[in-house]
């Protein structure tokens, strides 16, 4: 939010030239030639990577469906929630939800919402993460998983899942995020 001392107008940088550096699966590493507010011409390297839905779901008896998987970047088993990148055959943000969560977890959601969305490291990526709360979800599937996704289902009380991610027990970004958002949500329903 600009305030009358610091006007947005006077924070933005010139970018001149950009140029993707390298491109994989996933993402692309950008590099843009800019120019500060103060005249300094430098560069700048950020992550291009498509927008991200992130599904809280829960089942009839309100427990909460997780899942763990191995995160290679952290060198460990993560437990966090059913996640996935927005694919260009998907027609809205909500296909890609309902999508994302049979595909990792076998359960189908009997109706689902918009929580909120965020760009959880605008310093350094470009993507925006859509987070949906999912209801009266039940298993009608198996998973169907992509290559390179090692993930266990599994089933808890919602107050258990809430109390791991108070207890720092969960440190998935995304799935703490989730719990915060929809606690304080909560409070004002």
């Amino acid at each position: 939010m600009a305030t009358e001392d610091s006007p947005s107008d006077d924070l933005a940088w010139q970018t001149d030239n950009s140029d993707i550096e390298y491109s994989c699966p996933g993402f692309d590493v950008r590099r843009d030639d800019v120019v500060l507010p103060d005249g300094t011409s430098t560069d700048f390297h950020s992550v291009e990577e498509p927008p991200a839905v992130i599904i809280l779901p829960f089942t009839p008896t309100d427990d909460i469906v997780f899942i763990k998987e191995w995160r290679q970047a952290v060198g460990r088993v993560n437990q966090g929630l059913p996640a996935g990148t927005v694919e260009d055959g998907d027609t809205a943000l909500l296909d890609a939800a309902k999508r994302e969560l049979i595909e990792e977890t076998g359960y189908e959601a009997g109706s689902m919402k918009k929580l909120f969305q965020t760009e959880p490291a605008n310093g350094l990526l470009d993507t925006v993460h859509h987070y949906f709360v999912a209801y009266d979800c039940e298993q009608t599937a198996s998973q169907q998983l992509d290559y390179n996704e090692s993930i266990y289902v599994n089933v808890t009380a919602y107050e258990a899942f809430r109390a791991a991610v108070r207890q720092g027990e969960i440190q998935d970004g995304r799935a703490v995020t989730a719990v915060a958002q929809y606690e304080l949500k909560s409070w004002y329903m």
